[in-house]
């Protein structure tokens, strides 16, 4: 059932952002009075789910979801219509066209997708506000929920200061920080410390499935006990919250498994609250220094109810949304290129976490959550503008580059030569959508 709505969720969120990507092409080729032959949701090799044709354009829905397009009359482009480039230029054709028109009719998709993450992630500020956990609220620093975080040099209790200096103002931009900074600066144990990050940064955080490294610390509250467990003997039920070990305090789950670990095959003596009364229990430790019971996660705003941390809260009027929405969709999309970056270099193993339609699938919620989908389709947009907008042949990218050649030669490109990139240009592009999605099934297993 999870898969299902994460699926729904990205079938949903993709099937917006490709139609308004190609309505970003269509509009101003009708506009320039260009013929569009066809607007397609996916791709429709051999058959189409569903079409209409409406005046001089088909409209329909293909049953290959990877995309979709706009088939621009007298225009090299997905369908390789080669027969239809032979022929005369027809004052409705793309290629008759002044260059300048043909650039805004190929920036259009791009233009869209830019204007559509700003304008999503300034209505989710403004229905929804910002809600986040600031770095500093981070009294007693953070938990290091994976091995990963410890081989990267860090501890439970580090509070992150900075990255390359740069102030860390978000407990949510950590994982970030790390995989795009040389050098982390924490507090331990009151003194500053700066941690070098090793070359192989990413793939150590990709080492760790869930690429959860770091938590807020968390107080011991027992979520499951298990059956026949030594916990079970002692008594231990659900929402019991552990104090103390042998009279020794442990305010968060990690120091309690630091303490219980040092009495394997032992007796301890549990100081325990229970319906707001203190409870002792005496348990014994197994020989894997464990009671047997598995803790409670809880969320940021269940924290903040119990007291642990003050979450930041900040609302947006409508006019003030749209700066905010701005400015937020450019530090996104910042972050994107830099890690996109990193993917082109081999020696920082990047390429290793490229994956498909299953590592975007796996972004969205397990339940339905409009704030977190509308944040999600925001950030899929950009970063489909960013990818169209690469100077590869089949991409918009690489008609943009043909359409500069022209305005500063005076002169097009030679058909044969853009037909055979745009060829070269689609392998690579299937390439690289194999290779993303192969990765996918290889972390499965």
């Amino acid at each position: 059932m999870d898969i299902l709505i994460k699926a729904s969720q990205l079938l949903m969120s993709l099937s917006i952002l490709i139609v308004l990507h190609e309505l970003g092409h269509f509009i101003p080729a009708k506009l320039f009075k260009t013929k569009v032959e066809k607007f397609y949701l996916f791709f429709d090799p051999w058959f189409s789910v569903l079409k209409k044709k409406v005046g001089e354009t088909e409209y329909g829905v293909g049953w290959l979801p990877l995309g979709g397009y706009v088939k621009i009359s007298g225009m090299i482009d997905e369908s390789m219509d080669k027969e239809q480039m032979k022929k005369k230029p027809k004052p409705w054709e793309f290629r008759a066209k002044p260059a300048w028109q043909r650039l805004i009719i190929m920036l259009g998709g791009v233009f869209v997708n830019l204007l559509l993450g700003v304008f999503i992630y300034s209505m989710t500020l403004y229905f929804y506000g910002d809600k986040y956990l600031p770095n500093e609220n981070l009294t007693d620093g953070v938990w290091c929920v994976s091995d990963v975080g410890n081989d990267l040099g860090f501890k439970n209790g580090d509070k992150f200061l900075y990255a390359d200096g740069e102030k860390i103002s978000r407990f949510s931009e950590i994982p970030e920080k790390i995989i795009l900074s040389e050098l982390i600066t924490v507090e331990r144990n009151g003194i500053s410390t700066d941690v070098i990050m090793p070359k192989n940064t990413i793939d150590l955080f990709l080492e760790n499935e869930n690429r959860m490294l770091f938590y807020p610390r968390i107080p011991t509250y027992v979520n499951q006990v298990l059956e026949g467990s030594n916990a079970e003997a002692a008594g231990l039920k659900k929402n019991d919250f552990i104090i103390k070990i042998n009279n020794v305090s442990t305010k968060y789950f990690d120091e309690f498994k630091k303490e219980i670990s040092r009495y394997q095959d032992e007796e301890v003596d549990l100081l325990i609250s229970r319906g707001g009364e203190n409870v002792l229990l005496s348990a014994r430790v197994n020989s894997n220094g464990e009671l047997g019971f598995s803790p409670t996660n809880f969320s940021l705003t269940q924290l903040e109810k119990l007291g642990y941390y003050s979450l930041a809260s900040h609302k947006y009027s409508f006019l003030n949304s749209f700066p905010a929405g701005y400015k937020k969709a450019m530090k996104k999309l910042t972050s994107y290129i830099d890690q996109f970056v990193l993917i082109l270099n081999p020696n920082s193993g990047a390429y290793k976490g490229l994956g498909g339609f299953g590592a975007i699938g796996s972004m969205f919620p397990s339940s339905w959550n409009w704030e977190v989908f509308w944040n999600l389709t925001a950030f899929l947009s950009l970063m489909l503008a960013f990818m169209n907008i690469l100077p590869i042949p089949a991409l918009d990218g690489g008609h943009v580059l043909f359409l500069i050649y022209e305005i500063i030669i005076g002169r097009p490109a030679p058909e044969k030569i853009m037909e055979y990139a745009q060829f070269v240009g689609m392998i690579l592009l299937l390439s690289l959508l194999v290779f993303a999605n192969a990765n996918d099934i290889i972390r499965l297993f």
